[in-house]
């Protein structure tokens, strides 16, 4: 009984140590890690994350880009960081393909601490006006009569916009010939230009594109259809049942952060996801706010991880 009694009071000791630590955080500055050069949607999402949690948490909240190896590096020197609560990461939908492209030194399901998904958006399925399809299953009938006589442009091998492809082209049963580019940009470029005739690209960059005719809008690649372009259906609903990709960003740490400080962040965050101006802000980035709890962002991570893996394997994906 002494015994029980002695580890309930140890258990209790560490609880009320974790709380009050919880209570404290943070007593100096954090540091989110963007994997990614400034400038991009991922540097965006993070700074939005900063800004905010400057002003919840009353301590400077800095972003530390960290560009190289499709984000790798960034994520290993923050993954590998003390888990205190003090370095976290900004992660986006990539970090899920890279472990079935690289050998990294980490888990990326297991070494790591799930906060909050931050944002959620979809792929808009554009092609050329040149190309003689006006819905997205003409799209699949012109291509399955004519194999690898379209092309479609990504921003790289290996990279979300090219695995997204290649998982509709294996739904869809049709061909189409892969040309990379190193960048989002030279591959919206080509495909205005009519070099590629198909491209999965984000709201923020395409859509305008579509509007102005440059571009022709088939469908997006959410489950649902999005308040921005809401004439757009879904995949699943224009021909491929069951398809559908989304863009997200969400926010991690090191193994091992205390529950406290995980709860604390992620209702923070969770509070500033909610306010209007939030959604506005985002939507100038073509995405919307997102949330939810540390296990429903650890559940969206794992299933995205095995699902990359096989669409990686089945099309034999390398990276450059």
């Amino acid at each position: 009984m002494k015994r029980v009694l002695t580890s309930v009071l140890f258990a209790l000791g560490i609880l009320a140590t974790a709380l009050a630590t919880a209570q404290q955080y943070p007593t100096k500055p954090v540091r989110i890690v963007a994997p990614f050069a400034p400038g991009g949607g991922t540097d965006f999402i993070a700074r939005f994350v900063a800004q905010k949690l400057t002003e919840r948490l009353g301590q400077s909240v800095i972003v530390d880009n960290r560009p190289g190896a499709g984000g790798n590096l960034g994520a290993e020197l923050a993954v590998k960081s003390a888990a205190d609560g003090y370095t976290l990461l900004l992660v986006a939908g990539s970090y899920t393909v890279n472990p079935s492209l690289y050998k990294l030194s980490f888990d990326s399901a297991n070494d790591i601490t799930p906060i909050v998904q931050l944002s959620q958006g979809p792929f808009v399925v554009a092609v050329h006006p040149s190309v003689p399809v006006k819905t997205l299953q003409e799209l699949i009938d012109y291509a399955r009569k004519n194999p690898d006589k379209l092309a479609y442009g990504t921003s790289g091998s290996g990279s979300i916009t090219h695995l997204a492809t290649e998982l509709f082209l294996d739904m869809a049963k049709v061909k189409m010939v892969h040309v990379p580019y190193k960048g989002t940009g030279p591959a919206l470029n080509d495909a205005i230009a009519g070099t590629v005739q198909v491209l999965f690209g984000s709201v923020a960059t395409t859509l305008q594109h579509i509007k102005s005719g440059r571009l022709r809008g088939l469908a997006v690649t959410t489950a649902k259809r999005i308040p921005a372009a809401p004439e757009l259906p879904t995949v699943a609903e224009a021909g491929v049942p069951g398809y559908e990709v989304t863009l997200w960003h969400g926010l991690v740490g090191p193994k091992g952060i205390p529950r406290p400080i995980v709860d604390r962040l992620n209702s923070e965050v969770g509070q500033a996801l909610k306010v209007k101006e939030t959604g506005e802000l985002l939507a100038a980035d073509g995405v919307t706010p997102a949330g939810g709890s540390p296990e429903q962002f650890q559940a969206l991570i794992k299933s995205d991880i095995e699902r990359w893996r096989k669409v990686v394997q089945r099309a034999g994906v390398k990276v450059e």
